[in-house]
C-alpha cells in the first residue's frame, strides 16, 4: 500500500510543531522548570498533552461528523462536539498527569497546574474554531451537491421531455391517427384527445419536481392509449396502485414503459406485459423480457441514468434495478408533504 506523501510531510509538521510547543512553553509558564529534570519531565508531559489534545479531538470530530450530520443537526453537532471536547480533553490531562504522578514522583504544583487550565481553554477555543470551520465546509459542500443535483435534475427533466415529443413518437402517432381516420372516426377523435392530453401533460409538469402518482397514472394511461392503437392486444398494461398516496418524479413511469416498449419484441406470439404495482415503500415497473436483436435506437441505459439523477435530487433512497427473466425498476415512493 503506497504512503501519500502529502500526509507524511503534514504528520511530520506537526510533530515538528508540538515538539517546538513542548520546549518554549514550560519556559514562559512553570517557575518550578529551573532543573534539568523538571524541565524534562514538563516538556514530555506537555508534549504528549498536545498530541493526544491535538490529534485526538481531530479523530473524534472526525467520528462525530459520521455519526451527527452538520448539514441536518447543525446545532445538535456543535453543541455534542463541544461538550465531547471538553469531556475528553479535561479526561487526557487528567491521565497523564496521573501517570506522570505515579511514573516519575512528578507534583504538579498550583502554578503548573493553572499552566493545565490554560492548556485546555486554549483547545476548547481552538475545537470550537475547528467545529465552526467544519460546518461552513460541509455547508459549502452541501450547497455546491444542493446545486450539481439540481442542474443533473433540470438535464434528466429536459431529457425526458425530449424522449416524449421526439420525431418518431409523433410520426408513429400521426401515421396511427391517418389509418384511424378512415377506418373508425370515433376512435379518431377519442385518440385525438389521448394525444393532446399526453402533450398538455408534459407541459404542464416540466416544471415540476414530483406530481401525484394519480396525475401520472392518468397521464401513463393517454400514453399507453396510443401505443396500444399500434399494437393492439400484444402491449398489456396493468397498473395497481388503487388507494397508493405519495409522489413520483414527472414522466418517470412513461419513460420506464416507452423503453420496455422500444427494446422488447412485440407480437402475437411474443406479448409485452407491463406490470406497476407498490412493494413496500417502492414503486416497481416490470415487464417480461424480450429483447430486440438489433436495435437502432438509443440504449436504455442512458433514460435509465436519467432517473436515476432525477432522484438523487429527490431522496435518499436509491433507484434499484434488476435484470434476470424479467427487467425491473424499483422507484423510491416520495411521501406527498
Amino acid at each position: 500500500m503506497a504512503i501519500d506523501r502529502k500526509i507524511v510531510q503534514h504528520e511530520l509538521r506537526d510533530l515538528g510543531l508540538f515538539v517546538l510547543i513542548s520546549l518554549i512553553q514550560p519556559l514562559l509558564t512553570c517557575p518550578r522548570c529551573n532543573t534539568v529534570v523538571n524541565y524534562a519531565l514538563v516538556s514530555f508531559f506537555t508534549f504528549f498533552m498536545w498530541v493526544f489534545l491535538w490529534k485526538g479531538n481531530a479523530l473524534l470530530s472526525h467520528y462525530l461528523n459520521g455519526l451527527i450530520s452538520w448539514i441536518k443537526f447543525p446545532v445538535q453537532r456543535l453543541a455534542v462536539g463541544i461538550i465531547t471536547t471538553i469531556l475528553y480533553t479535561a479526561s487526557i490531562i487528567y491521565c497523564l498527569m496521573i501517570f506522570f504522578e505515579f511514573a516519575f514522583a512528578f507534583n504538579f504544583g498550583q502554578g503548573f497546574r493553572w499552566t493545565i487550565y490554560g492548556s485546555v481553554v486554549i483547545t476548547i477555543l481552538i475545537s470550537t474554531f475547528l467545529h465552526a470551520r467544519e460546518f461552513f465546509l460541509f455547508w459549502r459542500k452541501a450547497s455546491v451537491e444542493a446545486e450539481r443535483h439540481q442542474k443533473e435534475s433540470v438535464v434528466a427533466k429536459f431529457e425526458s421531455l425530449k424522449n416524449q415529443v421526439n420525431p418518431h413518437f409523433l410520426f408513429n402517432s400521426l401515421n396511427a391517427l391517418t389509418n384511424l381516420v378512415y377506418e373508425d372516426q370515433e376512435k379518431a377523435v377519442k385518440f385525438i384527445k389521448q394525444l393532446s392530453e399526453v402533450y398538455r401533460y408534459v407541459l404542464d409538469s416540466q416544471d415540476k419536481e414530483v406530481v401525484s402518482i394519480e396525475e401520472e397514472k392518468k397521464f401513463l394511461r393517454a400514453y399507453v392509449y396510443l401505443q396500444q392503437i399500434r399494437f393492439g392486444d400484444k402491449l398489456r398494461l396493468d397498473i395497481q396502485l388503487d388507494d397508493v398516496q405519495g409522489e413520483v418524479a414527472p414522466l418517470v413511469l412513461q419513460m420506464l414503459v416507452e423503453n420496455a416498449i422500444k427494446h422488447n419484441v412485440i407480437s402475437e406470439e411474443y406479448p409485452l406485459s407491463i406490470y406497476i404495482y407498490l412493494e413496500g415503500d417502492y414503486l416497481v415497473v416490470e415487464n417480461n423480457l424480450q429483447k430486440k436483436m438489433i436495435l437502432h435506437e438509443e440504449s436504455p441505459g442512458i433514460g435509465l441514468e436519467n432517473i436515476r439523477k432525477r432522484y438523487e435530487f429527490l431522496t435518499e433512497k436509491k433507484v434499484w434495478i434488476e435484470q434476470d427473466e424479467k427487467f425491473v425498476v424499483k422507484l423510491p415512493l416520495i411521501k406527498a408533504e
